[in-house]
């Protein structure tokens, strides 16, 4: 059994500013899950108040992964812009700390969108892609904080 995402991971919220980011980000919070930060193109620079606390928005996920060391990244994007949100999310990990995990949970991704970014996410060594349309990672009997992936 490996867990791919550990209890105490640092998770960044791609798409923090639209109407599903801010929401789960702020359940997010309220459970425990450390929620560092956001990223939102254009909306660098901005603060966003997740209820329990506030957490920083970059313009980059190389900006957010540098600033924040973050360990995970979950997508809450359009369904337009959530394959390069994974590609991105993929690349900037990888150049910066060489693994990552990411988990999108947008659903109605066109399919050769999904295509082009699982094959991309594919030849990264270190970087997982969980989803999409994926309802988020959660270790039954326990809080949502412990975001633990557990396979055979």
């Amino acid at each position: 059994m490996a867990i791919w995402i550990k209890e105490d991971a640092k998770v960044l919220v791609q798409g923090i500013t639209g109407k599903q980011g801010t929401f789960h980000a702020t359940k997010m919070a309220e459970y425990g899950t450390l929620v560092v930060g956001g990223v939102t193109p254009g909306k660098g620079g901005m603060n966003i108040d997740l209820g329990e606390y506030e957490v920083p928005i970059w313009n980059t996920m190389k900006e957010a992964i540098t600033n924040s060391s973050a360990d995970a990244s979950v997508i809450y994007v359009p369904p337009r812009f959530a394959a390069n949100a994974i590609i991105e999310a993929a690349d900037a990990f990888n150049e910066i700390k060489g693994e990552g995990i990411i988990v999108c949970i947008t659903e109605g991704i066109p399919t050769l969108d999904m295509v082009k970014a699982s094959a991309h996410v594919e030849k990264i060594e270190g970087v997982r892609l969980i989803g999409p349309n994926c309802p988020g990672i959660i270790t039954p009997g326990d809080q949502k904080r412990k975001v633990q992936f557990l396979v055979d």
